[in-house]
């Protein structure tokens, strides 16, 4: 990563935009960056940082308040980086989110969300403006997050020093966040997660075990015993239960066969009494349908003549059908025949024979074969005049396309003979404009000079009026000074007079007196009322000096008032205000009107290119309008010729008094009508020689029946239904006939004895089998009982047995899994008491110290270096992190916390430098071409810095650009490139001094 360009507007203390080539400072791959205290050198590395990462270093990033306070109203805050990322140049654009004013008039303030835009400068890739996009796009450059990056490029030497001193819990905090440990925690995680569902599977286990042995329980109905093993018990159960289900078996056996005997009797009884009754019932069936032969002979007889005189009275309704449809097949032609003759032409076909003959159906097809033909001529000649019409709609068409374009030429012309004036006068005007645009910069020093000492002006009587109160002041400041001290002179001379009181005051009897040594004092002094005290004297001087240094006060401030007042007569020009409100007026005017002109000189320029450009195009418009009228011209010409041709042509094929449509409409009429003339004659003589047929047939069809007409026999036809009703009844006789026979046919009935009248009990039998069943009822309950319960036992004790096997491999699997998650969690067997996060971060501590104690041995002369400890610590904290300080001149290991300041700045700096090099090789051996080293150079006397500006020249070696903030002088001295932060009271600047 290398900078190159960092731009600042509105961003912390930097009110306006400030640049820093970096390109430029850090030529000489060392610059210093500099200033006062809260002059916002901080803010130059927030700045990089926000412009990559969209947020800032440390506890500032709490803040979210980037927008600098000394920004005008409406200011945006916004940064613009151009550095290289993984060997490709970018600019990255970002606000922060701020509060600005409302917008349209309205007051309040409103949030503005934070914006960014990435642009590959290499013209590679799409530009982005998401922010979740430019935050992976910066850190798959860099290789490394937003907290390696301040650790690793910003290095803070604070947070090193306590990183020295802190111990083992706050170091592993620091390091967790710059190096991803997060894959190891999940390793944590997932040993305590698998270990917790190992343990989750083996209670469940267990509580399958304990819910089997209740079940087994349940179902045998034996209480369960804890004290033995399962399964021991349940097997005792189990055999417990065979035993109860081959005992009930038995005695379900035995109540079985008896209750089958039971039923056997039983039935045999209800046998006998069915048979008797069923050789009663079929004996008085065969009496009745003997009764009933007489009846049954009637209604046969009705059917059987109805059967013969049926054909006859279907075909008498089929001859009176068919003379039906001959009669109306007759009228229907005879109706053709009047229609037809009604219209001209058809004397040929009326002509023929009315009937169905060959000459007839000869003279009436060429009839319509010829009137076919004309036709066919005749819609010719239809589509001819069709065509000529639409030819001649074309032709009408073209004429009217023709007028408008001759239309358009006339109305181009028009506009083009208005087009040189107009292009004239803006030629005019934009002269006028650049003119104008050329004297806005005259005119923009003018109306700043003239506004400056207009400001004055009115300043300028402000200050009058304000030195007059200054000086009405430094004279009451005066007179009351010379009042104060003309009063201390008063008290200190009634002092000096009344100073026998005053030591008469500190008079004690028994002690000595301050003049003459008495201890007796007969007569002392009084105090009188205008006596002054020391007090007195001591509150006069203060009032005096209060007023000496007042009158100081109000002189300086008359002082500066008089310079201020000479300043603003010379800006002012001595002008009075009016004179220059005038001139003020007068060169608003001019500027006004200069940047009007100046502002409206592109569009004129535009309108003065439109001008020209229309008037060329117009020409062309009128050269293609005249080619195209006198093509639509003469197409229409050639149209019309083609339209007279048809037209003479459909003349010469109508010649009379019909129209073309009209004849084609006879014709078509006439062939329709002959047509069917011809179908109707063919169906009446067809309708004819059917009802002659069958009349033949009705007439040999009664004569051989016997009945005298066939009205007689259609008058002995019955109904279908009736018919269907008698035969129904027949066979419904004939088959209770059949089955009486039948049941006194078979062998069982046919033996019983017509002797045999005894009356057969059947109930004795009934309630023996009754008894018999109930007893097996209850002995199938019983054994079922003990079946199920044998079945349940069984299966649940091979449930029980296949849950014992199946819990002793995942017992010793989750013993494993708990002391392999102990382990890696730092307990059990872990000797160093450190997890696997802990592990791989004391790794990584170890090469840190590695990496810093080649530093620190080169900084130090060879006294110092790194000692990583990976002890344990106590109070079950965690091991692994421990860091202290070999001092090669006594071989003492000792405390980081014994180093002095400048010791500690050299650890720290080391420590800062070699993490760097270890997180960029973490981060895929990311080059980091620029870095900065913030404070701390200030604790090291001058063979140590000259130490460590050593180890700073290699940091610099192949390319590399270093950055230090520093307060320090001799810093300034011994690096030439500087960036100088610049506090204002209206802001920060920036100021660069390059090397070159």
């Amino acid at each position: 990563m290398r900078l190159h360009r960092l731009e600042i507007t509105a961003f912390g203390p930097f009110a306006r935009t400030e640049s820093v080539d970096f390109d430029a400072l850090g030529a000489d791959g060392l610059f210093l960056l500099h200033g006062q205290t809260g002059a916002g050198k901080t803010t130059v590395l927030d700045a990089v940082a926000f412009a990559l990462y969209g947020t800032v270093p440390g506890a500032r990033r709490e803040g979210k308040r980037l927008l600098s306070d000394h920004a005008a109203p409406g200011a945006v805050p916004r940064v613009v980086l151009e550095a290289t990322l993984g060997g490709r140049r970018v600019r990255i654009v970002r606000s922060p989110e701020y509060m600005r004013p409302k917008k349209g008039g309205r007051t309040g303030i409103t949030k503005e969300n934070a914006k960014a835009s990435l642009t590959w400068l290499d013209g590679d890739g799409q530009n982005l403006t998401r922010l979740d996009e430019i935050g992976e796009a910066v850190g798959a450059a860099l290789g490394m997050s937003a907290d390696q990056f301040f650790q690793v490029v910003l290095l803070p030497q604070g947070e090193f020093a306590r990183f020295l001193r802190a111990d083992s819990e706050e170091r592993g905090n620091l390091l967790e966040r710059l190096f991803d440990t997060s894959r190891f925690g999940d390793v944590e995680q997932w040993f305590a997660n698998e270990r917790r569902s190992s343990a989750a599977l083996m209670e469940s286990s267990r509580i399958a075990i304990d819910k089997l042995r209740g079940r087994i329980a349940t179902a045998s109905g034996e209480d369960e015993e804890l004290d033995r093993e399962p399964m021991e018990w349940a097997t005792d159960v189990l055999g417990r239960a065979r035993g109860a289900h081959a005992a009930a078996s038995t005695a379900l056996a035995t109540a079985r066969g008896k209750a089958e005997l039971a039923a056997s009797a039983l039935d045999r009884h209800k046998t006998l009494l069915v048979l008797r009754q069923r050789r009663d019932l079929a004996r008085k069936q065969l009496a009745e349908f003997h009764r009933a032969a007489p009846e049954r002979d009637v209604i046969r007889r009705e059917v059987e003549r109805s059967a013969a005189a049926g054909p006859i009275a279907t075909l008498a309704a089929e001859y009176a059908k068919t003379a039906r449809a001959y009669d109306l097949a007759a009228r229907d032609a005879e109706s053709v025949r009047g229609s037809l003759a009604m219209i001209d032409g058809s004397e040929m076909v009326l002509a023929s024979s009315s009937s169905d003959t060959d000459d007839g159906r000869t003279v009436v097809a060429n009839a319509v074969r010829e009137w076919t033909t004309a036709v066919v001529g005749l819609q010719e000649m239809r589509q001819l005049a069709l065509r000529a019409d639409a030819e001649e709609a074309v032709a009408r068409e073209l004429t009217s396309e023709c007028r408008a374009v001759e239309k358009a030429v006339d109305a181009a012309l028009v506009l083009r003979e208005q087009l040189p004036a107009a292009i004239a006068a803006t030629e005019l005007a934009v002269t006028t404009a650049v003119h104008a645009a050329a004297n806005v910069p005259a005119l923009e020093s003018e109306f700043a000079a003239v506004s400056d000492a207009v400001k004055a002006a009115i300043e300028l009587t402000k200050t009058r009026t304000a030195l007059a109160s200054a000086e009405a002041a430094r004279e009451a400041a005066r007179t009351a000074h010379n009042d104060a001290r003309e009063h201390l002179l008063d008290l200190r001379e009634r002092r000096l007079t009344g100073m026998a009181a005053e030591l008469a005051t500190e008079l004690v009897d028994g002690g000595p007196c301050g003049v003459c040594g008495s201890r007796s004092h007969p007569e002392p002094a009084s105090v009188a009322d205008s006596t002054v005290t020391k007090a007195d004297e001591a509150e006069a001087s203060s009032a005096e000096r209060r007023a000496a240094a007042a009158e100081d006060l109000r002189t300086a401030e008359a002082a500066e008032l008089v310079r201020v007042l000479d300043a603003l007569i010379a800006r002012s020009g001595g002008r009075g205000s009016d004179e220059l409100v005038v001139a003020l007026d007068e060169v608003t005017t001019r500027l006004t009107a200069a940047r009007t002109a100046a502002a409206s000189l592109d569009d004129l320029r535009a309108e003065l290119a439109h001008l020209r450009s229309e008037d060329h195009g117009l020409a062309s418009v009128i050269a293609e309008h005249r080619s195209t009228a006198a093509g639509l011209a003469a197409r229409a010409a050639q149209v019309r010729s083609s339209v007279e041709g048809m037209r003479a042509r459909v003349a010469a094929t109508v010649d009379g008094e019909e129209t073309l449509d009209q004849r084609v409409a006879r014709l078509e009429k006439l062939i329709a009508l002959a047509t069917d003339l011809q179908h109707k004659r063919v169906a009446a003589a067809r309708a004819a020689d059917i009802s002659g047929a069958i009349a033949e047939r009705l007439a040999a069809q009664v004569s051989e029946s016997g009945f005298e007409s066939a009205e007689d026999a259609a008058a002995v036809v019955i109904p279908a239904e009736r018919v269907r009703s008698i035969e129904k009844q027949l066979a419904a006789a004939h088959d209770i006939r059949a089955h009486a026979e039948q049941v006194l046919a078979e062998p069982a009935i046919a033996a019983i004895e017509d002797t045999d009248t005894e009356q057969v009990e059947t109930a004795p039998w009934q309630e023996a089998a009754d008894t018999a069943a109930v007893e097996l009822d209850g002995a199938v309950a019983r054994q079922a009982e003990c079946k199920r319960r044998f079945e349940q036992v069984e299966e649940l004790t091979a449930q029980l047995w296949a849950a014992v096997d199946h819990s002793a491999p995942m017992q010793a699997k989750h013993d494993q899994l708990a002391a392999l998650t102990d382990v890696v969690a730092g307990r059990g067997q872990n000797a160093r008491k450190m997890s696997l996060r802990s592990y791989v971060l004391a790794s990584r501590l170890e090469d840190v110290a590695e990496s810093a104690s080649a530093r620190l041995q080169r900084m130090s002369a060879g006294r110092y270096e790194f000692v990583h400890s990976d002890e344990a610590e106590s109070r079950g904290r965690r091991g692994g992190l421990g860091l202290d300080i070999r001092d090669d001149y006594t071989g003492v290991v000792r405390s980081a916390k014994t180093l002095s300041g400048g010791e500690s700045f050299l650890a720290s700096l080391a420590l800062a430098l070699g993490l760097a090099d270890v997180v960029a090789a973490e981060s895929g051996g990311v080059v980091l071409d620029t870095m900065f080293i913030d404070e701390g150079f200030g604790t090291l006397d001058a063979d140590t810095l000259e130490s460590v500006m050593g180890v700073l020249d290699e940091l610099r070696a192949g390319g590399r650009v270093v950055g230090i903030v520093s307060h320090v002088d001799e810093m300034r001295q011994r690096i030439p490139s500087r960036l100088h932060v610049i506090r204002e009271r209206d802001g920060s600047r920036l100021q660069l001094f390059s090397a070159s």
